[in-house]
Order: C-alpha cells, then sequence, then structure tokens
C-alpha cells in the first residue's frame, strides 16, 4: 500500500512534506568519506525554528540545532546557560520544518559529562522529544568512552574539538587553538580518539589550517569544518551569522548577505507608514460590498 502526502496549508506556515521524499541518513553523511577521500562535501548550517530549516533544508546535508540559540535567540552571553528544554523543543521544531537534512542537535553544557550513563539518557531524551537522527557533543578524548557507550546502544554521535564553546570558562575565551605545538598535537589526538569511538563526523573549530588538515588526513569520519580549513570534508555556520544579523561576528565567518539592515530598513518603513496613517492602505483593508 503506497502512501501519498499533500498539503495542508491551512494549518501550518511550515508546510509537510511537499511530496514523498526519503531523509538523509547518518550512514550516508558517514559514507560521504571512504578511503580518506569525501566524494562530495557536507554543507550544514544551524536551524533553530521550522520556518527557518524550511527556508535551509533543500541546500543542506545536515541542520545543526547548536547551542549557539543561547546566544543568537535567547541573548545569552554563551553557551553555558542553555537547558535541554529548550533544546529539545527548538529541535522539534527544525524536525517539523524539514524532510531531506539530517538534523543534529546538540547536547548543553552538563548534561553529558558525568558519566556515560548520564550522556545516554539525556540524548536519549532529546531524541525522543525532537525527532532528530543524532547529537552533537563537544569534547575530544575524555569523552570518546561516553561516545563509544552511546553510539554501541544505536545513538548516532557527532563530536567536536578544537575551539569548544562550553569549555570557554576553561579556555579563557574565544581565541583560537593550536597555537602551540603541545595544544596542536592534543586537538589531532582528540580527534582520532573520537574517530575510534565511532563518531560519524567530527566538527573543527577555530584551528590553524594545518591542524585541521591534519585532522581530516588522519581520521576516517567526515571532518566539518568552521574557522578551520576548506580541506575539510565539509562545513558549518551560524546562519545568522552568515546572513549578516550581527555587526559582529567572528573572523571565520563570510557574511553572504547583510538581513540585519534589510530589517531593519523595513521595519523603519513600516513605523513612517504607520506614524503618517499610510498603512494600512486599501489593498489591506475589507470593505463593504454593494
Amino acid at each position: 500500500m503506497s502512501t501519498t502526502f499533500t498539503l495542508d496549508t491551512a494549518t501550518s506556515r511550515a508546510n509537510p512534506t511537499p511530496q514523498p521524499m526519503r531523509r538523509l541518513t547518518v550512514p550516508k553523511i558517514r559514507a560521504r568519506k571512504s578511503d580518506g577521500v569525501t566524494q562530495e562535501p557536507v554543507v550544514m548550517l544551524t536551524a533553530y525554528t521550522a520556518r527557518q530549516a524550511q527556508l535551509l533544508d533543500p541546500h543542506c546535508d545536515m541542520l545543526l540545532v547548536g547551542d549557539s540559540l543561547g546566544q543568537v535567540i535567547y541573548g545569552l552571553p554563551s553557551t553555558i546557560p542553555v537547558t535541554m528544554e529548550m533544546m529539545a523543543n527548538h529541535a522539534a521544531a527544525v524536525v517539523r520544518g524539514s524532510y531531506h537534512a539530517v538534523v543534529v542537535v546538540d547536547m548543553p553544557f552538563g548534561a553529558y559529562e558525568a558519566s556515560p550513563e548520564t550522556a545516554f539518557a539525556a540524548a536519549a531524551r532529546l531524541l525522543k522529544e525532537s525527532g532528530a537522527a543524532a547529537v552533537k557533543l563537544e569534547g575530544g578524548e575524555a569523552m570518546a568512552e561516553t561516545v563509544a557507550f552511546m553510539t554501541q546502544r544505536g545513538i548516532p554521535v557527532m563530536g567536536h574539538v578544537g575551539l569548544t564553546p562550553q569549555a570557554v570558562n576553561v579556555l579563557g575565551g574565544y581565541a583560537a587553538r593550536g597555537r602551540s605545538d603541545a595544544e596542536a598535537d592534543k586537538i589531532v589526538g582528540d580527534a582520532k580518539a573520537l574517530d575510534e569511538a565511532e563518531a560519524f563526523a567530527i566538527v573543527v573549530e577555530g584551528v590553524l589550517e594545518p591542524i585541521a588538515i591534519a585532522i581530516t588526513q588522519g581520521v576516517s569520519c567526515p571532518t566539518i569544518g568552521i574557522g578551520a580549513s576548506a580541506q575539510c570534508d565539509g562545513q558549518v555556520l551560524v546562519t545568522e551569522d552568515m546572513l549578516g544579523m550581527f555587526e559582529r561576528v567572528p573572523r571565520f565567518v563570510k557574511k553572504y548577505h547583510d538581513i540585519g539592515s534589510i530589517i531593519e530598513e523595513t521595519a523603519a518603513t513600516y513605523a513612517r507608514e504607520v506614524r503618517e496613517r499610510s498603512f494600512p492602505g486599501p489593498d489591506q483593508l475589507y470593505q463593504p460590498k454593494g
């Protein structure tokens, strides 16, 4: 018996699947890299809402519900205060707004560090409540046992090495990592430990380019660069950063547009028209017939 999907535009602006389609899977992302070679770079952007996911989904292989939502959506000073409830709710919205990309959700600070068992319980909750396909966690060799524990029990895990924002209080800021030989060796070792623990991909953030290249060449799973190297197996950016929603962004961000200025100019035009009583106009009003 076949199933036909139809649109129901009356119920939501974020329409359901427009046609029968199979969503990409974690194994398909992992298989992009074989024998150290990536056939097609992996495209990933962050998404926090259903509508944002709907717009990004046709162009992305993965959508990351990042804990960066703490700063981007909630105006928090860092990712540290982000809660499980925030991550689960936003991830569920992104799943509802997408039908093609693999949805990955960040595990918030404090949800996975204590033990593999704690991490598994938190990840299982996130996947159950959101419908996401995988989780991402920060940390290298210290988290390898946890990654292995989770993957062996059916939870796909994406790793994250280099500049790890949840460790900002230990690192002392958001500067690029790997400027000393010892630190560079540690970052490469961290990535290899996650690879051996069967992470299906590894985000490499804010490191000197030779480190990112060494990691990409040294691990079997795809690497996803952000402030790393074009030689990584894929790339990710915070969507609001690359759209130009904020004046200040990290050095590694390329602003592809200036949406912030467009929004500000549009709001100014709206405000002017309201004050001069030219909005609403005839096209926006209901008039009696006859």
